[in-house]
């Protein structure tokens, strides 16, 4: 058993409690959360850090299988040259993905990521992701205009559903984005839809989706009523009438990934506006095709730095409990309450006095 204490403690599950203590036990599950008011009692053995402690991380999306293009595309191409330089750089030898692949999940892990929602194009990452102290859910992406290749595309997204159960790890058909699929292929997508399971969208990422989608709103808000919940990832150019409709389904959640943002448009999402219509906001690194750390910590303090007038607890919560939600994790993740695993990250480099996450802000897994 361990009893835990920080300047602050953000448990997610509530207000930050100043000096509070977590107990954990011997598995890491929390014991209890002590509110002290400030006053920390001189309990024997109480390990106390100077900054603020908070649940492990959860990235609500990521590229694995696409680690092996860390630094190949040069930031500030916009949109649709990002998307030509990984169709045109993404092939690669099973080894060199493999390889580039489990050094990014160690990345995450000491970044402090409990859990991950990863697209998957292919099988190579399934041992990975099977062997990882990561909890993944696999989105098993599907795309392509051609009407002609929609059911070997299906073919192949199946076979990648087959091998991540294989590897006891859950797994849903998804579409790459609204824009992105043949209506052969949309049909196919909606055969294979399980009512219970979450997807993920690439949404609203550049103006140029709203020429290519035949009323893209209506098109999510469909897909949204066909599953238990649906990740809007993105939405770097999603105006505020288009964010209230879509919130409106009540099971959308919109996944924010700045660091790569800025890398590929040098745009960021609106944040506060987002934060206003509502509350489902969650974060994800994206991959090192399109950011040079898988840092969820350096995006949440960018998130914060876009509306440094939200508070920061309320950030904290879209990068653990709000993410733990969205992933379907919440029983035992995302947030510091009894009976829960869901680690404890120390975050060193805080700004104490304004409570802002810094640029030199960086995690350490104590649990």
């Amino acid at each position: 058993m361990r009893r835990i204490s920080a300047q602050y403690i953000f448990t997610s599950a509530g207000k930050p409690l100043k000096r509070g203590i977590v107990t954990v036990d011997g598995d890491g599950t929390v014991i209890s959360v002590e509110d002290t008011g400030g006053n920390l009692p001189e309990y024997g053995g109480t390990e106390f850090y100077n900054g603020i402690i908070i649940p492990g991380l959860v990235n609500c999306h990521a590229h694995l299988e696409l680690s092996h293009m860390r630094g190949e595309i040069p930031p500030g191409g916009g949109l649709g040259s990002f998307i030509t330089s990984v169709r045109d750089r993404r092939e690669a030898s099973p080894a060199t993905v493999i390889a580039a692949a489990a050094g990014a999940d160690r990345e995450m892990l000491e970044e402090g990521i409990v859990a991950c929602g990863d697209i998957s194009n292919n099988t190579l990452t399934a041992r990975i992701k099977s062997e990882s102290e990561i909890k993944y859910i696999t989105f098993a992406e599907v795309f392509g205009l051609d009407p002609a290749v929609a059911e070997s595309r299906m073919r192949v997204a199946l076979e990648v559903i087959e091998e991540m159960h294989a590897a006891r790890l859950p797994a849903q058909i998804t579409p790459h984005s609204l824009y992105s699929v043949s209506e052969p292929l949309s049909g196919l997508i909606r055969e294979h839809l399980n009512p219970g399971a979450v997807i993920s969208v690439h949404f609203l990422e550049s103006d140029d989706e709203r020429k290519m989608t035949h009323n893209h709103v209506e098109a999510a808000l469909e897909l949204a009523g066909m599953v238990s919940g649906l990740l809007l990832v993105h939405n770097t150019v999603i105006t505020r009438e288009e964010a209230e409709r879509v919130a409106m389904a009540g099971n959308t959640w919109f996944c924010l990934c700045p660091s790569s943002n800025l890398h590929i448009s040098g745009l960021m999402p609106p944040v506060a506006m987002l934060n206003e219509v509502t509350g489902r906001i969650v974060a994800g690194t994206d991959s090192l095709a399109s950011s040079d750390r898988l840092s969820m910590i350096t995006g949440l303090r960018l998130l914060h730095d876009a509306a440094p007038r939200i508070p920061v607890d309320e950030i904290i919560r879209w990068g653990t409990i709000n993410g733990a939600r969205a992933l379907g994790t919440d029983a035992t993740l995302g947030s510091l309450e009894p009976g829960k695993r869901p680690g404890l990250l120390l975050v060193e480099q805080f700004d104490l006095l304004n409570m802002r996450l810094i640029p030199e802000s960086r995690v350490r897994r104590l649990i």
